[in-house]
């Protein structure tokens, strides 16, 4: 039998999902991860957008905003500052984020508007999804 990977992932109102899987694909602040199993270990911050959990043949995707990942020798932990299955996000609610962070990134500057810029894209990302 092939290594598995566990993975959780953790939102401050529920754990969404905990398991072994195949691969993890997770939006990075600096770019796109891939986590297979026995991948170095590593801590990234995490940009709004979708992550795609491959296990058995299948594929499940989940919407999060901001967090971290890390992958320990255990596997890989995503703590999310929001997350849901990617199924269950409204294109209201989306365009409700999307509407509000394009106001607050009128006001920003420096590093808080690259940030928020960076959560609107992946907002607009997973809308056009």
């Amino acid at each position: 039998m092939a290594d598995k990977l566990q993975f959780s992932l953790v939102s401050p109102e529920v754990e969404l999902f905990t398991g072994e899987v195949d691969q993890v694909d997770i939006p990075g602040s600096e770019g796109d991860l891939g986590i297979l199993p026995n991948h170095s270990p590593l801590m990234a911050a995490i940009r709004t957008g979708a992550i795609t959990v491959y296990a058995d043949g299948a594929e499940t995707q989940y919407f999060v905003q901001g967090g971290f990942a890390d992958v320990t020798p255990a596997g890989l932990t995503v703590l999310a500052e929001r997350a849901a299955l990617l199924s269950e996000v409204t294109p209201d609610a989306l365009q409700g984020d999307i509407d509000a962070a394009t106001q607050a990134l009128e006001s920003l500057e420096g590093e808080a508007a690259l940030a928020m810029q960076q959560n609107l894209d992946g907002l607009k990302a997973v809308a056009g999804a």
